[in-house]
């Protein structure tokens, strides 16, 4: 999305449909599954049984099991995992679990696997969070213990806030804020403004969600960007993110909204509270978001819902696609979904996400706020994107793409002009 910061500088946003990283399976107890194929061996079961132990130590924060798994040959990694172990200690953990995917080595004394971390957040994931790790496993002196020597994220994978240093956690009443390096008073100034995003999100979006929102606030852009396992220039200028795994499969998995502190800290209130509307409007609406869904519906509906009680005017909104819309060059089709990525043209974006916008509200005016959310449905239940916009707006809507955008047309020369 794109607002305007309070002295009139153009700030972009982004709600990140999805972010690679992150898959959700309902996992509710500490525990470690075996790969299948490697699931009888001994080796496999013995690495299974010490990540199993690691995850108990995690879930229940006991320092001495949790060092007591580690290398004791490997100092400087005991050292760090007893810090990471302590950055943990504020993070209220529901549940905490590894499933070894793959493992490799000879299978005497060293072995490295690769495995899904699983965890919950109480109170807040319905389902796991997902990070592929790969972790480097030592046998000593020919016992049958297994020792954690190494334990990161998997290539292309993102890391941890943990891991970037001591988590703090404010609650607000619907919503939970973790940050690292952050004062509490700015992390309670989230969580406020939160807690107003997610009841007007739970009325804007009246299917069943979590009516809550985990925000991670990292120290600084280049920490969100190892948080998203994504370049740092990819977030410059970029407020917030919502990262989790769209699929239309009813099944929702665990979202977090990602912080960029020093461009959220630039905005306004107003900013500020479009921005968090926003994107917890993605966390609402993410089990019925597909690959069927184009950028300009799903943006545009978390626009809707940001602005639904703001005051200012659709060209005051929408400033860039007023300015091309006064000057006759109104444009021929609804946002495609290039048009809203950020090596874009700083105004092709901005006119993107401000014709999604529009566009969601022409839906909402002419065949109602019940319709429109009934077409965002019926699109995302739809597994690709061939025909499902125009299956669903003739069975929902009664129309066609091409009669839409007629209307859409000139419905921006009516309020823009």
């Amino acid at each position: 999305m794109a607002v305007r910061t309070q002295d009139g500088r153009r700030t972009r946003f982004r709600g990140r449909g999805t972010a690679g990283a992150v898959l959700a399976v309902l996992l509710l107890a500490p525990a470690c599954a075996a790969p299948p194929d490697t699931a009888a061996g001994p080796t496999a079961r013995q690495v299974s049984a010490a990540l199993g132990r690691r995850a108990a130590a995690v879930l229940h924060h006991d320092e001495a099991a949790y060092l007591a798994g580690l290398d004791p040959r490997a100092a400087s990694f005991r050292s760090s995992q007893r810090t990471e172990l302590r950055n943990l200690a504020d993070v209220p953990l529901e549940s905490w679990a590894y499933e070894v995917k793959g493992i490799t080595g000879d299978g005497a004394d060293r072995v490295t696997a690769e495995v899904e971390l699983r965890y919950r957040i109480k109170d807040y994931d319905k389902a796991p969070m997902s990070s592929s790790r790969t972790v480097r496993l030592v046998r000593r002196d020919g016992g049958r213990t297994w020792y954690i020597a190494a334990d990161r994220a998997s290539e292309g994978s993102p890391g941890q806030l943990w891991e970037q240093g001591d988590v703090q956690a404010v609650r607000g009443t619907r919503s939970l804020v973790l940050g690292v390096g952050r004062r509490e008073a700015e992390l309670r100034r989230v969580a406020d403004t939160a807690d107003t995003a997610v009841p007007s999100v739970a009325e804007a979006w009246p299917a069943s969600w979590a009516e809550g929102v985990v925000i991670l606030v990292p120290r600084t852009v280049e920490d969100m960007a190892g948080l998203l396992g994504s370049p740092v220039a990819s977030y410059r200028g970029i407020a917030a993110v919502t990262t989790g795994e769209v699929g239309g499969n009813g099944r929702a998995p665990a979202d977090r909204v990602v912080v960029n502190p020093q461009a959220y800290g630039m905005l306004g209130d107003f900013g500020q509270r479009v921005v968090l509307t926003h994107e917890t409007t993605h966390v609402a609406t993410r089990a019925h978001t597909s690959a069927a869904t184009p950028v300009w519906l799903s943006e545009g509906f978390a626009d809707r819902t940001a602005y639904r009680h703001e005051t200012r005017t659709a060209p005051e909104l929408a400033p860039e696609l007023t300015e091309a819309v006064r000057a006759g060059d109104l444009p021929a089709r609804l946002p495609a979904d290039e048009d809203f990525g950020f090596d874009e043209d700083p105004t092709t974006l901005s006119r993107a996400y401000e014709g999604g916008w529009l566009a969601c509200e022409l839906i909402a005016r002419d065949w109602g706020e019940d319709e429109l959310i009934a077409f965002y449905k019926a699109v995302g239940s739809r597994s690709g994107r061939d025909g499902a916009v125009e299956h669903a707006m003739q069975s929902v809507l009664g129309t066609t793409p091409e009669d839409f955008t007629v209307r859409w047309r000139d419905y921006l020369r009516d309020r823009l002009g």
